[in-house]
């Protein structure tokens, strides 16, 4: 019986070591494939870190781990050889995915409300806001003035009485 469980023991061991491998190389060789030599490398990692990662949405393809990660950051690096500056790396990325591919999006007319519109909402709602404060107070002070001062009397018995508990 125990001569049957060692060679499914084997297997898994041996399955597991394969997966183990297999996956530490395909997640660190791809930075290692990428043709970028020393000189370029700051400006590569730079361009890398203005670009969202499109599986991830919240990392850079820089920081991305993903294989799409790496093929934009392969990308970029045909890019950088084909004798393109910045600009036109970033624009030809915008062209072939969209804005949204840029980490910190433009400002333009198609997305000017998402720059401008927080802050116009923050100041109507302070506007807002002063407007309510001034007119309860101004309803304060004027139910205030239509007290008799019988009730007002009454009130302040009132008061003591509890001041004095």
């Amino acid at each position: 019986m125990r001569i049957k469980i060692l060679p499914k023991l084997l297997f898994t061991m041996v399955l597991a070591l394969v997966l183990t491998l297999s996956f530490s190389n395909s997640v660190f060789s791809d930075e290692a494939n990428l043709r970028v030599d020393p000189e370029i490398k700051d400006r590569f990692k730079h361009l890398a870190q203005e670009l969202r990662c499109l599986k991830c949405q919240n990392q850079t393809i820089w920081d991305s781990k993903a294989g799409l990660a790496n093929d934009l950051r392969e990308q970029i690096s045909d890019q950088i050889y084909a004798g393109k500056n910045d600009v036109e790396i970033v624009d030809y990325m915008v062209e072939r995915y969209g804005e949204f591919i840029r980490f910190k999006p433009a400002v333009n007319q198609a997305n000017i409300f998402l720059w401008v519109g927080p802050f116009g909402f923050m100041i109507v709602g302070g506007l807002l806001l002063v407007r309510y404060v001034k007119s309860r107070k101004a309803q304060t002070e004027e139910d205030n003035e239509n007290i008799s001062d019988e009730d007002r009397l009454r009130a302040e018995a009132i008061l003591k009485q509890g001041g004095d508990k």
